[in-house]
C-alpha cells in the first residue's frame, strides 16, 4: 500500500521527533502528514520547537502506531526540503478547525520532507 492510500485509510498517533543543531532532541504529536502529488510528506506546524528544529537540523523522524491492540506502525526516516506559508493551501489542508486559530496571529508553516526510509513500527 502507498503511503498516500495508507495514511487515508489508517487511524493512529503519530509523533515526529526533531533535532536542534547541539543534538537536543525533540518529540512532539502529530497528525497524519499530507502527502502531497509529488510524494512529498507535508505537516502543518506552528511556530514551536519543532519547526525551529527543522529550521536548524532538516533530519527528523515520524512514528505512526496505528489505532487497535498491538503494535503495527510505520517509522519514516524524513529530510526536510522547503516550507510555505501559504496560509490557504494550510486551511485548506487543515483536518481540525480550531476556532480560537482562525484570528491568532502565530505563524504557520507548511513543512515538506522526502522519505528517506521507511520502516515497519516493531522489527525490520
Amino acid at each position: 500500500m502507498d503511503l498516500k492510500k495508507y495514511f487515508e485509510n489508517t487511524k493512529g498517533l503519530g509523533v515526529i521527533a526533531t533535532a536542534d543543531t547541539d543534538g537536543r532532541v525533540d518529540a512532539a504529536v502529530y497528525a497524519r502528514p499530507h502527502i502531497m502529488e509529488d510524494g512529498l510528506l507535508a505537516f502543518i506546524m506552528r511556530d514551536r520547537t519543532t519547526h525551529a528544529n527543522t529550521q536548524a537540523n532538516p533530519h527528523a523522524t515520524f512514528l505512526f502506531k496505528e489505532e487497535g491492540p498491538g503494535y503495527k506502525g510505520k517509522r519514516l526516516y524524513l529530510t526536510k526540503v522547503r516550507e510555505e506559508e501559504d496560509a490557504e493551501l494550510i486551511k485548506r489542508l487543515s483536518r481540525r478547525n480550531y476556532p480560537s486559530s482562525e484570528n491568532s496571529e502565530e505563524s504557520m508553516f507548511l513543512v515538506f520532507f522526502k522519505v528517506d526510509k521507511e520502516r515497519p513500527l516493531i522489527g525490520d
